[in-house]
């Protein structure tokens, strides 16, 4: 582990949409510059709720998040996309209306004169946008549109990247080709805590792991150790997991 500062900390996250009503209990979690860090766990453990939590759609209670050394609690999403925080929703994450490039417009619009050097970087990890950039999102398959969706959040160059279930309603080869962009990305640089209900795939991939039950932290390891955890398999993994 690095001993400079992490790029992302949450500690000790209590947080929840209903007054009263904790989603999260106390939930920790540490991003190293360039890692790719997956969140795993059964339903309703909180996993989509901890990293909506740090994007500041969801009110903090109590605990708090860094960004580097600054104290981002509660700030705004549009503030932290503004300081370097991206993050792509499970659904509704396309302008179906808009063609491919609109959409990535959209996603530059605090710097839309930095259009060149990014639509190029996006373009570059993918292609397939460049090629279609005129259709519109709307007529894309599932797995076009998370491309898009990915697309237009790296167009402000994040530090840290939030990934929502991105295989979520995919194809297994769409699956497949979804994780291959995750990879790329994180290989571009860019530090990114992802979300997945395909647990498997997701620790194979992911550098260290949080699983995630009743809104608190049950187990943490790199992505190996969890795979080869006799109570992260029996648990939350499945008799799949032993056939790696």
């Amino acid at each position: 582990m690095s001993t400079s500062t992490p790029v992302l900390r949450a500690e000790q996250l209590v947080a929840g949409y209903l007054p009263d009503v904790d989603i999260l209990t106390g939930c920790d979690l540490v991003l190293e510059q360039g890692e790719l860090i997956g969140i795993i766990g059964p339903n309703g453990a909180g996993k989509s709720t901890l990293i909506k939590t740090m994007f500041g759609l969801v009110p903090v209670r109590s605990g708090r998040v860094l960004l580097g050394d600054e104290d981002i609690t509660n700030r705004s999403a549009n503030d932290l996309v503004s300081r370097g925080v991206g993050y792509v929703p499970q659904t509704r994450n396309v302008f179906p209306s808009l063609t491919i490039r609109e959409n990535l417009e959209m996603g530059l619009y605090l710097r839309p004169q930095d259009w060149e050097a990014r639509s190029r970087f996006v373009y570059d990890l993918f292609p397939l946008l460049s090629d279609r950039s005129e259709q519109r999102a709307g007529l894309l398959s599932g797995g076009e549109r998370q491309m898009v969706a990915m697309g237009r959040a790296l167009m402000m160059d994040p530090k840290v990247l939030f990934l929502d279930e991105p295989s979520a309603g995919l194809s297994p080869a769409n699956q497949d080709d979804v994780f291959r962009r995750i990879g790329d990305i994180n290989a571009a640089g860019i530090s990114i805590v992802m979300v997945e209900q395909n647990a498997r795939t997701c620790l194979e991939i992911c550098d260290r792991g949080y699983v995630l039950d009743q809104g608190r932290n049950a187990y943490t390891g790199t992505g190996e150790e969890l795979l080869d955890d006799p109570k992260v398999i029996e648990l939350y993994l499945g008799t799949l997991a032993r056939a790696r």
